[in-house]
């Protein structure tokens, strides 16, 4: 108890942590500066309050079952993480450490729970999978591309370019033959746009 009371005394005017406590009843038994400040307006006085009153309703679970850790293994923290309302009808996430609290005769007296706002982390979080899964959709698009052009585009077009060497021009008019040397060098020109596509696609 004299540790906790220390530690209230130095994170009372912490603006970056939260630090509460919650007894045996579920209530309020403590709140810092920072989480009043945070969530007035919740309520302006959260002692004597369910601790539930702050938090989203699919986070109750969590925060139940992360406090009976807590009495399996008092010596130890606990991490969970809670979103709260933010008075506009969305939830800001926090992350916490739970840690019990034992009386002078080693009996749970409650839980006192340490943690900050972690809702710019999420959503950075949020934007990188965003980014990555977007990544890796084109290069899902590129891997197709260079197949495609790898194999049926390239194929069909060296076909054209190899038949067209081996006509024998002996035998053809000479606006034939010239019509084949126009059609074996646009060939060339395509086959070499299509080896630079590639090139820069698997870059």
């Amino acid at each position: 108890m004299k540790q906790f009371e220390e530690t209230k005394e130095l994170l009372n005017k912490s603006a970056l942590f939260y630090l509460i406590t919650i007894g045996m009843d579920g209530n309020y038994s403590y709140i810092n500066e920072n989480y009043a400040n945070q969530f007035a307006h919740i309520n302006s006085n959260f002692v004597g309050q369910a601790c539930h009153i702050t938090m989203h309703p699919d986070d109750m679970n969590t925060c139940s079952e992360v406090a009976a850790k807590c009495f399996e293994s008092p010596t130890d923290l606990f991490p969970a993480t809670i979103r709260k309302h933010d008075g506009q009808g969305g939830y800001i996430y926090t992350q916490w450490e739970y840690r019990a609290i034992m009386d002078d005769d080693k009996k749970p007296a409650g839980i006192y729970c340490i943690g900050y706002n972690i809702t710019k982390y999420v959503a950075e979080e949020l934007h990188l999978k965003n980014a990555n899964e977007k990544i890796e959709r084109n290069s899902t698009i590129i891997e197709k591309i260079i197949f495609q052009q790898s194999h049926l585009i390239r194929a069909p077009l060296s076909n054209i370019i190899g038949l067209t060497s081996l006509l024998d021009k002996e035998l053809l008019d000479s606006n034939t033959n010239n019509i084949c040397d126009m059609i074996l060098e646009s060939s060339n020109q395509l086959d070499e746009v299509i080896r630079s596509i590639i090139k820069i696609a698997r870059v």
